[in-house]
Order: C-alpha cells, then structure tokens, then sequence
C-alpha cells in the first residue's frame, strides 16, 4: 500500500529542491510532485516566506533555511520516539500473550487415564 506524504513532508520536498536557480519542472519531478499539487505548494510556499522566484529560478529563503533545519530536528526526534513507541508496543503484545490461558496437559493425561479404567 503506497504511502502518502503530507503537507509538510510535500514543502520538504520542495525547499530541498529548490536552489539557485531551480526551475519548476526540476522541482516537480524531483519532489515527485503533479503539476497541480507542485502550483498550489509554490504559490504557499512562496506566501509564507519559504522560497522565492529570482531572475533565474526558485531559491529557498533564509526563511525556509531555518525551517528545514528544525524540521529536520523534529523529524529526527520523532523517528526516535515511533521506534520506541514500536518497540514498546511489541512488549505489551509479549505481555498479553503471557496472560493466555495455558493448555493444561494435566488435564488430557487425567481424562487418557479416566478412559483406561
């Protein structure tokens, strides 16, 4: 099953791209992004300060610099917490599993025995 990216994991995608000079289709296909969805991020990203269109192309801002830099950071520090929360959840899983009745082999040698006599 594909997954999709979000919306800030789409302007990621574009700041990194985007450079000196960056045109919009080198954008479009390197962020893997349509046509529409990549008009619709340039003119957001464009809005909120991100990147800007020089003589030469797409360039990401101070701006955008500092944000890719905390998203960054972030993205670092959630992947560390998912593979605990991951890790977590597999011990609880262990747990329940510990918690299942256990097939009691007593029993069956009890009714074997019943049967003999």
């Amino acid at each position: 099953m594909a997954k999709y990216r979000n919306r800030l994991e789409i302007i990621v995608g574009i700041l990194n791209v985007a450079g000196p000079g960056v045109k919009k289709t080198a954008i479009m296909y390197t962020a893997n992004l349509s046509y529409q969805l990549l008009e619709k991020y340039l003119d957001e990203t464009t809005k909120m300060g991100l990147i800007h269109l020089s003589i030469n192309g797409y360039e990401t801002t101070d701006k955008g610099k500092t944000f890719l830099e905390k998203y960054n950071d972030f993205s670092s520090k959630y992947s560390k917490i998912e593979g605990e929360l991951q890790r977590l959840l597999f011990e609880r899983e262990s747990l329940e599993r510990l918690c299942e009745p256990v097939k009691n082999t007593s029993s069956r040698l009890n009714s074997r025995r019943n049967r003999r006599t």
